[in-house]
């Protein structure tokens, strides 16, 4: 698959003359519009998130002023974003070539020759935009639906399709469906239930497979092109857990300190605008094969949080929090949280008297809603050496208690 043979799957008309798109409509409609006319036109293509705050379309700004729009060939084209390791708003460079290995790779593993895909997921997002992606490329129907939506209960009629449907859930979004009876059946209609995004505790698995849902649990990331390890429903609802096996597209290699590395024709060809050297990619997470074969992730080996399917750089929150003026001193922490995976919770010294209200002005203002801390906790003794220097994980287990209403 090369960029034109994409450009006329997508019907966009080109829009000439531009060597940088940026595509980030938040109405699905809009964006699809765009992206097809924007794969047409040549040129950069950038995806971003409508829902940035100042300082993530601050950072997306400096780092396109620092690099003047391109023509671009076959390789590289398409920029999505991805906090990457370190939380900081990056852009992963892919093609034509490396979604349609995606898709391949995809379908052989579920043995599907059509994918129809209902669409929970923002298409800025890899997991979101692979979604529609397998639709185009393998003549499938993508519907678009809005979350809040189904979570409210209006559950999308879906037509008969021979091959069934598929929809993509982060485990939050599980997890919140599962509370509704109705929301349980309508699950049982698809064909594939995928999900990924972040690390899912295994109490909601549970729940799942006792409720007999067609459940595929993933692993992959934007620098993959989404999923490259899948449990089959037949294997999830057998009792197996962890990721899976290998889509037939992917290569994955352990060192010997247990960190994943993974190759194949979907992987990045570098984060813009650097160009990643042949070979493969090793990803910071830690993992192991069982005996039969299926991967199992054990976590980042960095201190990025993941809630609910979004990465978090703790220092770029806390630059914030300290910035506001209010909070001098203050950790960010990821705590296990059984609805987002992890929580973002910032915890300072209980002496401390911040006005809450100036600091969530000033996080509304420059975060994006994943980033902003859900809960502020007053902790003591506050766990600092003389440099000031925070133990972190000290600080994790005073607010934990702290939350719990255990004195310290």
């Amino acid at each position: 698959m090369d960029r034109a043979g994409l450009a006329r799957l997508l019907g966009g008309a080109a829009a000439h003359g531009r060597a940088r798109h940026e595509v980030g409509e938040p109405d699905p409609g809009r964006f699809r519009a765009a992206f097809a006319r924007a794969v047409a036109g040549g040129g950069e293509v950038f995806l971003c998130n409508p829902d940035w705050g100042r300082r993530e379309r601050d950072q997306v700004d400096a780092l396109l002023r620092s690099h003047p729009p391109a023509q671009a060939g076959e390789e590289g084209w398409l920029m999505i974003p991805t906090g990457g390791t370190s939380g900081q708003v990056r852009f992963a460079r892919h093609d034509a070539a490396t979604l349609a290995a995606a898709v391949r790779g995809f379908t052989r593993h579920f043995g599907l020759t059509q994918v129809n895909a209902l669409g929970l997921l923002p298409l800025h997002h890899v997991s979101g935009l692979m979604a529609w992606m397998r639709c185009v490329l393998t003549g499938g129907e993508y519907r678009p639906a809005a979350w809040k939506a189904v979570e409210r209960g209006e559950l999308p009629v879906l037509p008969a399709k021979a091959q069934r449907w598929t929809v993509s859930l982060v485990p939050t979004q599980l997890e919140r469906l599962l509370h509704d009876a109705r929301s349980v059946e309508w699950l049982r209609g698809f064909r594939l239930i995928l999900l990924g995004g972040a690390p899912a505790w295994p109490e909601l698995l549970d729940k799942a497979a006792a409720l007999r849902l067609p459940l595929s649990p993933g692993y992959g990331m934007t620098e993959t092109a989404a999923m490259i390890a899948a449990l089959r429903p037949d294997e999830f609802l057998a009792g197996a857990r962890g990721s899976g096996s290998l889509l037939p597209h992917a290569r994955v290699s352990l060192s010997d300190e247990g960190v994943i590395s993974v190759g194949g024709d979907s992987l990045f060809r570098g984060y813009y605008p650097e160009w990643r050297p042949a070979g493969e990619f090793a990803t910071g997470d830690g993992g192991y094969f069982d005996s039969a074969g299926r991967l199992h992730v054990t976590g980042r080996r960095d201190a990025v949080i993941i809630t609910g399917g979004e990465k978090v750089d703790p220092g770029e929150v806390e630059s914030i929090l300290r910035g506001s003026g209010e909070l001098p001193d203050v950790v960010v922490l990821g705590l296990p949280d059984a609805e987002w995976g992890q929580r973002v919770v910032a915890a300072y010294p209980a002496e401390q008297k911040p006005r809450l209200e100036a600091v969530q002005a000033a996080l509304a203002r420059l975060l994006a809603p994943a980033k902003r801390p859900k809960q502020f906790v007053p902790i003591t003794p506050w766990p600092a050496n003389t440099q000031g220097k925070v133990n972190r994980a000290e600080a994790a287990r005073l607010a934990a208690r702290a939350l719990r209403g255990v004195e310290p």
